[in-house]
């Protein structure tokens, strides 16, 4: 079992102001869902790296429905994508794999993305009202990454 460079990880550093949540059984099998999708979209570790912080900030893991007057507009799933932006159906939204492949699709149509900071990248693809706060989750999603991602 090989062992994931941290620097290639955590390109720039930790950033300050870093949280942190304990992650439940459905959690770990959606960072494990992430990691998988980013293989097989033929993406490395900081595409994944990436892609968790986002999910952390989105929806903090979990793969959320509709949450009726609380929902953010249409948004759904692990990445907070709306089937009104045309991220896809509920359904495709709703599911791990479909879901993380869109997002790194996004993320791969943004030039230069691998030099970016992880919340300039995240923010790009994403669009969110608070750009800033992705960052917070990039070392537990550096975290998350080298412990998952020789064994996904």
């Amino acid at each position: 079992m090989g062992v994931v460079d941290r620097a290639k990880l955590l390109p720039h550093g930790v950033p300050s102001g870093q949280s942190r949540i304990d992650l439940g059984a459905e959690q770990t099998g959606n960072v494990k869902e992430i990691v998988a999708a980013t293989k097989k979209a033929g993406m490395d570790e900081r595409a994944a790296v990436v892609a968790i912080a986002t999910s952390l900030q989105e929806s903090k893991l979990e793969n959320l429905g509709h949450l009726g007057d609380r929902n953010d507009h249409d948004s759904q799933g692990l990445f907070q994508q709306r089937p009104s932006s045309c991220w896809g159906t509920v359904e495709q939204i709703t599911d791990p794999q479909y879901s993380t492949t869109a997002f790194l699709t996004g993320l791969k149509q943004v030039e230069g993305w691998e030099e970016m900071p992880l919340t300039a990248a995240a923010q790009t693809v994403q669009v969110s009202a608070f750009p800033d706060h992705y960052a917070q989750w990039e070392l537990q999603a550096a975290d998350l990454v080298a412990e998952h991602w020789t064994t996904s």
